[in-house]
């Protein structure tokens, strides 16, 4: 059975079924909120990448006076340690809260697709408290836009340069290389035309990793010094991409964000960017007619990511298959709290130590650590990458638990039609009626095969 069409939106395109907030009810709907303003970033705010930046840099001085056996430097760096893991913890739940209370489903679940998309990792190299405010700054406010402007936002960030090692990379020819010996670091080259722009397989090669990756020297980001472009250690000379030579303003941004301007509208990227729009959303191995079809329109509007989102939901196809991807983790444990109607308060001034055992220790458990995908190619898709033997473990205790905290007095029965609706089969609801108690019976729905595919 083929469920409706405001369960598949909510299911698939949204965080799931809420007694509090109703389905979208057409196409329409779910792209005219997407178009308009984004109020949910506004009601819970999180601290931007440059707030997060300032921190580290005074923990970098605390750590040095600590090894130079300052007084009091190592009681101030625990103190300051702890401050930034409880900021972190709070933006954990504040990315919970959004997408829980949102009546802009899509929008939630587009930031979450990109911010994977445009993957950073949040730990070492000093990342691990900022990683957030990188979302919040490059990512969130571009995914209606043009994917040339997210694109340039994305990979020119401080914390892909740090991520990627960007950098580390010198022009061996550069004045700085010559001195040095220092050389190129292809990092960032080759993320961008594989994994950001024209995919793996798309029309690049060895020789222009290397030379957009001596185009990309120069560009330079340091926490205690800000964002910077050193033409000293910048490769002279003009570079060949895809077969187009960038010379006009070497020794400027301008170059670098004009090979970003035309990868961004390349067919290879255009059907690269359909293809994962498509697995993300509807199947595994999606219907190539459907990913030409978001292609096209990705092509024929120079990239505007609007129009992109339209032919993705406008076709029929992308409402077809129900239940052919698996919910990550993220995705389970907010979509869960969302169908138990959990309201915000009821996280907001949550304890760091029960939100580390409600949410972020499930997340490690159920392999997906909270931003910490193992690489720049992100987290993966596939349903037997998410439902393993541990991971059903893990969301089965989880479900128990939350059943226990936020399920109140609710009909287990009720239930069921609550967070899945027509998504629901006559047999789920048949066990559910025979559960021992209501927190089992709540379990079990959140347990549930339906509940943990979209």
């Amino acid at each position: 059975m083929t469920p409706s069409f405001q369960t598949m939106a909510a299911i698939r395109y949204g965080y799931g079924l809420s007694p509090l907030v109703p389905p979208p009810q057409s196409v329409g709907a779910m792209l005219g909120l997407l178009a308009g303003e984004d109020t949910t970033a506004h009601n819970y705010p999180i601290m931007s990448f440059t707030q997060r930046a300032e921190e580290e840099v005074a923990m970098g001085f605390l750590r040095r006076a600590r090894r130079k056996n300052e007084e009091g430097a190592a009681d101030s760096l625990k103190i300051a340690n702890r401050a930034a893991a409880k900021e972190l913890m709070r933006e954990l739940r504040v990315s919970m809260i959004r997408p829980i209370v949102s009546q802009d489903g899509f929008r939630e679940r587009l930031l979450r697709f990109w911010a994977d998309h445009f993957s950073v990792a949040a730990k070492g190299k000093g990342l691990r408290f900022v990683t957030t405010g990188y979302i919040e700054d490059a990512i969130r406010p571009n995914i209606t836009g043009q994917f040339s402007t997210l694109l340039r936002e994305a990979v020119t960030h401080p914390a892909m340069l740090v991520f990627l090692d960007q950098v580390q990379s010198i022009g061996p020819n550069s004045n700085v290389g010559k001195k040095t010996g220092r050389g190129l670091n292809e990092n960032l080259a080759r993320e961008i035309l594989e994994l950001h722009t024209l995919g793996v397989g798309g029309a690049y090669g060895q020789t222009d990793v290397r030379e957009f990756a001596e185009l990309l020297t120069g560009i330079y980001y340091n926490f205690r010094k800000g964002f910077s472009y050193r033409k000293q250690a910048a490769e002279p000379g003009a570079e060949t991409v895809l077969g187009k030579s960038y010379s006009g303003n070497k020794g400027r941004l301008e170059d670098i964000y004009a090979v970003l301007d035309d990868l961004a509208v390349h067919p290879d990227t255009a059907r690269h960017i359909a293809q994962k729009l498509a697995v993300h959303f509807v199947a595994d191995r999606p219907d190539p007619e459907l990913v030409t079809h978001v292609a096209a329109a990705f092509s024929a509007s120079q990239g505007d990511l609007m129009a992109t989102y339209a032919a993705l939901l406008e076709h029929p196809l992308a409402w077809q298959s129900a239940g052919e991807k698996a919910k990550q983790p993220f995705d389970f444990l907010v979509s869960s709290m969302r169908a138990l109607g959990v309201r915000d308060h009821m996280l907001t001034d949550l304890p760091f130590g029960k939100s580390r055992l409600y949410f972020s220790a499930p997340l490690q458990v159920m392999g997906q650590p909270w931003l910490q995908p193992g690489g720049p190619d992100g987290w993966p898709e596939p349903v037997e990458d998410w439902i393993t033997p541990q991971g059903l473990a893990a969301r089965i205790q989880w479900a128990l638990v939350a059943a226990g905290l936020w399920g109140g007095d609710t009909n287990p029965r009720d239930f069921a039609q609550t967070a899945l609706a027509d998504a629901a089969d006559d047999e789920l609801r048949r066990l559910v009626g025979f559960a021992e108690s209501r927190v089992e019976g709540i379990a079990l729905v959140l347990a549930s095969p339906e509940f943990n595919r979209r």
